[in-house]
């Protein structure tokens, strides 16, 4: 455990408040601030007339606004006519009608960093930050329409629709539900998380190609240029192609998307579901903010009938993108001996087969695109990141080119995680039972673990793995005590950047000063 001084950590929070204005009436007009539009930005980017930090303090504005109703908070008036569907975006119902807040199935939240604020649980008082995780408190309760919090039970034959779970009703210990519950992760390195789904996915779809020209009965190892496999592909008759063999990416029914979709490496959600960051704020900003991005909608419409339109402008979306990818990574700490015995246990154990310590990728330059295209992942590019300049170690490659190092301790594939961990999601297009390898780089710091929050040490959460994982759980279960320790100590060395973002928020309370705002 890391203790700070009690100061330093009144310090961090008043830095944190201080990145906002002065509190204002709602009625005044909308919290958001005003960002160019993304020709713009992309323009004074190339005239260097805007640098990076600049751009991504107007992601950090994004990503810290509270939003009101006149920035679109909400899905406007409730409309019976979806009452069936009342748990997607747009028209759901609040609660006790009070028209903004509903906590389950989204609009529950005001801001992004409302989720994301906890850079280190480990230290006391916790060091409370900018894209930090969320605790328990922070969960996401998503797409659920039965939370059978009193344990009844229900005999009746017919259900009322939207209330027919597909569980047992019984006096069983169990809340039966139907949704999922997602603890939120921090975004410290997501950059080249963002880099390496590409280069895996680019690596994917050229040996699609492959198979779909090769001579039938050809079997097409999924193997990507950083030695993660994703099953393999067979040529049919015909240039069809079996793709049952496919592992670790897609919807469980492989069938029902094309090969082109079926091979796209998507890091980002518990599930795997998005390919980028900005794919992931898109589905964000809807869900807990009722938020409507333009690039979604279409420009100067009001699909929720709030009387707002262009909630979310493609500036503001590529404003908070800059923002999100630029998060300095985590860090390890000088492995003492127990954590070095630990590191040769971690390893042994079998952990490593899908917590790869570390991954390296073929670039040190992250492209931004838009539209980002899940199976073109280097199509629209108009902007390149150096990650080396936020926080990542060079690798001059054999041939002479340069990547980054990634430590993340992750694959970026899903894995069957047992009937333990399944979820009871009724909705998905995902296996219940499968999970994104959790990037375990910062971990010492980000309490609760496991996708739901409910590992509350990380012996708890080894003890939970099972499905694909079994083998290696059992493994580390059979070690000795002191081994167990020597193991988790190595795991307690993945650390958190310290104090992420903070040149930002200094400069913001610099701006605000200059302004004579307190």
């Amino acid at each position: 455990m890391r203790f700070l001084p009690v100061l330093a950590a009144a310090g961090c929070c008043a830095l944190l408040l201080a990145t906002g204005a002065r509190a204002q009436d709602p009625s005044a007009g909308p919290n958001h601030p005003d960002i160019e539009s993304h020709e713009e930005l992309i323009q004074l980017l190339q005239d260097n007339r805007l640098s990076l930090d600049e751009v991504r303090r107007r992601g950090l504005s994004m990503f810290t606004t509270p939003f009101n109703t006149l920035d679109g908070f909400g899905d406007g008036p409730y409309d019976p006519a979806e009452a069936d569907d009342a748990i997607g975006f747009g028209g759901r119902p609040t609660l006790q009608g009070n028209g903004k807040l509903l906590r389950v199935n989204g609009l529950d939240a005001q801001s992004c960093n409302e989720c994301h604020t906890i850079v280190s649980a480990d230290t006391r008082p916790p060091t409370l930050g900018i894209g930090g995780v969320g605790g328990a408190v922070q969960n996401a309760i998503i797409l659920s329409s039965v939370i059978d919090v009193a344990d009844s039970t229900d005999t009746r034959t017919a259900y009322q629709p939207g209330f027919e779970p597909d569980m047992p009703m019984e006096r069983d210990g169990v809340a039966d539900y139907d949704g999922r519950f997602a603890n939120p992760p921090f975004l410290f390195g997501g950059g080249a998380v963002e880099l390496l789904g590409r280069e895996m996915t680019a690596d994917l779809q050229a040996l699609l190609v492959q198979a779909e020209a090769a001579v039938p009965g050809t079997v097409t190892p999924l193997v990507t240029s950083h030695g993660v496999s994703f099953g393999e592909l067979v040529t049919l008759p015909g240039g069809e192609l079996d793709v049952s063999g496919v592992e670790g990416v897609g919807p469980e029914d492989k069938e029902s998307v094309s090969p082109e979709e079926l091979l796209v490496v998507r890091p980002f959600g518990r599930k795997g579901e998005n390919h980028t960051m900005r794919d992931f704020d898109r589905g964000a900003l809807q869900f807990h903010f009722g938020i409507q991005p333009v690039e979604v909608v279409g420009e100067d419409v009001d699909p929720d009938g709030d009387g707002h339109a262009n909630e979310a402008t493609i500036g503001e979306l590529t404003a908070l993108h800059f923002f999100d990818v630029t998060n300095p990574p985590p860090v390890q700490e000088r492995l003492s001996p127990a954590a070095r015995a630990g590191q040769e246990l971690f390893d042994t154990a079998g952990c490593t087969g899908c917590h790869v310590p570390e991954l390296v990728t073929r670039s040190r330059y992250l492209p931004m695109a838009f539209p980002d295209l899940p199976t073109e992942p280097f199509a629209n590019t108009y902007h390149e990141i150096d990650l080396v300049k936020v926080g990542f170690e060079l690798v001059r490659h054999e041939d002479g080119s340069e990547g980054v190092r990634v430590p993340l301790h992750a694959d970026l594939k899903r894995h069957d995680m047992g009937d333990g961990l399944a979820e009871t999601f009724s909705r998905g297009e995902i296996s219940n039972r499968e999970f994104t390898t959790a990037r375990l780089w910062g971990i010492a710091d980000t309490s609760p673990y496991l996708h739901d929050g409910r590992a509350l040490t990380l012996h708890e959460a080894i003890s939970a793995h099972g499905g694909e994982a079994q083998e290696e759980r059992d493994a580390y279960l059979a070690l000795s005590e002191d081994q167990q320790r020597n193991l988790i100590a190595y795991l307690k060395t993945l650390r958190t950047p310290e104090r992420p973002n903070e040149e930002l928020v200094r400069r913001r309370s610099l701006d605000l000063a200059r302004r004579g705002n307190p």
